[in-house]
């Protein structure tokens, strides 16, 4: 689970948080806002696991949403394992880096988007 970044034309940045099985290869979630919390990515978690059922781990970077208290009690109450990566190595979570690097180059950088919502049709279901 990771974060990409993107600018609408209009200057205006948003966050896409991309969930990926490292197994599978499955996206079962690339969600964008403007601003994204602790707990909108355990509102968003929620809505992935109804759906494909829970991990038993998630390996995240030391980013501030993926250390929040939120995700902490929501990964506890489910019986789920974050597994943080070491802070400047990318390379820890290679899967999900790989695969925000094709986002980015076949979907991102393909199309300038002007709103949210001209972003979340070019980029759901996964863009992948």
């Amino acid at each position: 689970m990771d974060f990409v970044h993107v600018q609408l034309a209009l200057g205006n940045k948003l966050r896409i948080l991309t969930i990926v099985d490292t197994h599978s290869r499955f996206c079962p979630a690339a969600e964008l806002r403007f601003t994204y919390r602790g707990e909108d990515v355990v509102r968003t978690l929620e809505r992935v696991c109804a759906q494909v059922g829970y991990p038993r781990t998630i390996l995240v970077d030391n980013g501030s949403e993926f250390i929040s208290r939120d995700l902490d009690l929501w990964a506890y109450a489910n019986d789920v394992t974050l597994d943080f990566s070491r802070p400047g190595k990318p390379t820890d979570n290679r899967f999900i880096e790989a695969f925000n690097s094709k986002l980015r180059s076949e979907c991102l950088n393909a199309h300038w988007f002007m709103s949210l919502a001209d972003a979340q049709g070019q980029v759901t279901p996964c863009g992948a």
